[in-house]
């Protein structure tokens, strides 16, 4: 009973997450990275490649547990970060990528993750662990339809969409913690079990390689690299407990989940403090690349006849001095006119 309420609150935090950033959402942010097909490229290459790669690949090299290795994959292949600090999301109009990742990511989810399943499934051998059926209508369920519900609301009534955001997104990080606190209760045995046999080195590596993978392949932006990051770090546990039911009831399978938040947190609490320290200081490097990445995206959306408000050539104010001696040199050449003509 206590394994099911748990598993209904993980599903209740994806809701409200879902939701919430649906509520942030446009359709504006959405078309906005799909005019950017190299940044859409590289974000779904940190999330959908390179981090399920390295988690088969571990599961495939060393001997951990059946319900901890299904644990692990699954996690790395669930769409929708867990947490995304609220500042990342609300960084105004003019940087779109956030909102518009995420709601690229969870359309994108239903039809990748079940690819993803049957692959995954043929190339370890197992014996059909997860439906791509299931875990289609899964994610279409608990990620993509609320979602989607947050983006109708946020394009119909968006003072509304203002308001009931941040609530919205509280419940769904409030509950998720609650689940997790009682999960890491009831498994402390699994827990300790998969530290003493090095599984929880090998989740640990998959989490540093989302967030190194979601780094490096932001583009330019520092906000865009933050968010990749945490995206590719941070996985949401519904969908894995949710598709992978007659693995979830194993303590492994618990213990890796909560193995996995918790090494999120740990990577990601440091991580995001020193990327908020660093928004301010930018090098010479990254604002000339984002100069150069908006005067791209100006050129392409001004060619396709779209209006590129965003990349404006900055005013120069006069300079006083050589406003200051222009009137005198002019008055100087009349002068010297003058006495030409004496």
């Amino acid at each position: 009973m206590l394994q099911h309420l748990i598993t209904w609150a993980f599903q209740l935090s994806i809701l409200a997450t879902a939701f919430g950033f649906g509520l942030k959402a446009a359709t504006e942010d959405v078309q906005d990275l799909i005019r950017r097909p190299a940044l859409l490229g590289r974000s779904l290459l940190a999330i959908f490649v390179i981090v399920p790669i390295v988690a088969v690949a571990l599961a495939h090299a060393f001997d951990f547990p059946h319900a901890a290795e299904i644990a692990m994959i699954a996690l790395a292949i669930s769409p929708l970060a867990a947490l995304m600090p609220v500042n990342l999301i609300r960084v105004g109009r003019s940087f779109s990528f956030p909102a518009g990742l995420i709601a690229i990511v969870a359309l994108m989810s239903v039809v990748v993750v079940p690819l993803l399943v049957a692959l995954v499934g043929r190339f370890l051998g197992w014996s059909s662990p997860v439906s791509p059926l299931r875990a289609a209508g899964v994610v279409a369920a608990i990620v993509l339809l609320p979602l989607v519900a947050g983006m109708v609301v946020r394009a119909l009534r968006p003072v509304l969409a203002d308001r009931i955001e941040l609530p919205a997104s509280l419940i769904g990080t409030v509950v998720l913690r609650l689940a997790t606190l009682a999960l890491l209760l009831t498994s402390l045995h699994a827990i300790w079990a998969l530290i003493v046999n090095g599984t929880v080195i090998a989740i640990a590596v998959v989490v540093v390689v989302g967030f190194a993978a979601g780094h490096v392949l932001g583009g330019p932006h520092p906000n865009g690299r933050t968010v990749l990051a945490l995206a590719g770090g941070f996985r949401h546990p519904a969908v894995a407990l949710a598709t992978v039911a007659a693995s979830s009831s194993e303590p492994h399978f618990a213990a890796a989940i909560v193995l996995y938040l918790l090494l999120g947190d740990i990577v990601g609490l440091p991580y995001t403090i020193w990327r908020q320290r660093s928004r301010d200081s930018l090098t010479d490097a990254e604002a000339a690349a984002i100069i150069l990445d908006a005067r791209e995206k100006a050129v392409d959306d001004l060619r396709a006849g779209r209006a590129a408000p965003y990349y404006l050539a900055p005013w120069i104010e006069p300079n006083p001095s050589s406003s200051a001696t222009l009137p005198s040199s002019a008055n100087g050449g009349d002068a010297a006119k003058g006495d030409q003509n004496r």
